[in-house]
């Protein structure tokens, strides 16, 4: 028979409060509720111990945590951990914790697949099969070993966020809520490649950092690589951006993987000096992380300092992305393919 309980994990608390008192609960009930779960992230309804017994035994009826363990973890030499987190109980999604000094940030995926296709992007190869809730949006976050380490949350993983938006600014809400983790909106960057309405939306409803895929400043080349580019046009996107102030501590990035032959010449860097003209941003370079079947090959690292130096030089701050977990899959997408791949053989 279907599990048709609620998970309590990815209910706002005005959810939780509306949900039990429908089923003849005290109102400060929710709050006792959200409590348990995002502060003291119990695994367990048995464990609301300021709860009645009464009203335990009505939630257990109603409701469940939600939280779901990783089914599986790939351990880097250099302390990144991949994770693979099993959804509607037929698909897999990754997490990447990445620890680096005092910081910690978790890559977390909004999607199943994703419709973007991205010629680089293994999670394109998939293709799209589904949005992922609140909950399953949040448990690869509350469900992490090290959630007590975490500092930044990047929406970077599978998926494209402004393509599953109503659910991602759910999770914001949790996150950023005093009821929850409470955190600073500035501890969270939201992708995108730059879906118009979505990052309008996005742009409007909180101040995090903001990162869009950029990596080619030709609109017509980018479409090549990013069909994304003939529905969301790159120089539309600047326009949109050029109306909000990132002057403070809200930080606008742009993402630019760097392939040989195609986007990393100085040429190419003026041409972006261009498009981003009058922008407070940065530009964020990163290593191309090969994929099976895709003529790209990356570039040496004389190359990415010869473009940081040139960029930044020339007015745009520009940093090299350092490469984490290359013998783990580094590559978006890689694991959760490989386990998919497994399971349909078997």
């Amino acid at each position: 028979m279907e599990n048709c309980k609620m998970k309590l994990l990815g209910m706002t608390l005005p959810q939780i409060k509306e949900a039990v008192t429908a089923a003849g609960m005290p109102a400060f009930t929710a709050k006792q509720i959200a409590d348990w779960v995002y502060k003291k992230r119990i695994r367990s309804i048995d464990e609301m111990s300021n709860i009645s017994i009464k009203n335990r035994e009505r939630l257990t009826q109603l409701f469940e945590i939600g939280f779901a363990e990783p089914v599986e973890a790939m351990r880097s030499v250099d302390g990144t951990i991949k994770y693979l987190f099993k959804v509607d109980n037929s698909h897999y999604v990754e997490a990447v914790y990445i620890p680096d000094g005092d910081r910690a940030t978790l890559c977390v995926s909004s999607q199943v697949g994703c419709k973007m296709n991205c010629l680089f992007c293994m999670t394109g190869k998939q293709r799209y099969t589904a949005n992922l809730s609140c909950n399953e949006i949040l448990n690869q976050i509350y469900a992490l070993p090290e959630f007590e380490n975490l500092t930044n949350i990047v929406f970077m993983g599978m998926g494209e966020p402004c393509d599953n938006l109503d659910n991602l600014l759910q999770t914001i809400e949790i996150l950023t809520a005093d009821y929850a983790t409470g955190w600073s909106p500035h501890r969270l960057t939201v992708s995108s490649v730059g879906v118009r309405k979505g990052l309008k939306r996005l742009l409007d409803s909180g101040d995090y950092h903001i990162a869009i895929s950029l990596h080619h400043p030709e609109p017509a080349r980018r479409s090549e690589i990013m069909p994304a580019e003939r529905g969301y046009s790159i120089t539309e996107i600047i326009e949109l951006l050029k109306q909000y102030d990132f002057s403070h501590q809200r930080r606008l990035t742009f993402e630019y993987i760097v392939f040989k032959g195609v986007n990393d010449s100085l040429s190419h860097a003026r041409k972006l000096l261009r498009l981003l003209s009058g922008l407070d941003c940065r530009i964020n370079l990163i290593r191309y992380h090969a994929i099976p079947g895709v003529p790209l090959e990356g570039v040496d690292g004389e190359a990415m300092t010869r473009l940081r130096d040139y960029l930044t030089a020339n007015g745009i701050f520009t940093t090299v992305r350092a490469s984490r977990g290359e013998d783990i899959f580094a590559a978006c997408g890689m694991l959760s393919t490989a386990k998919q791949e497994r399971k349909e053989e078997n």
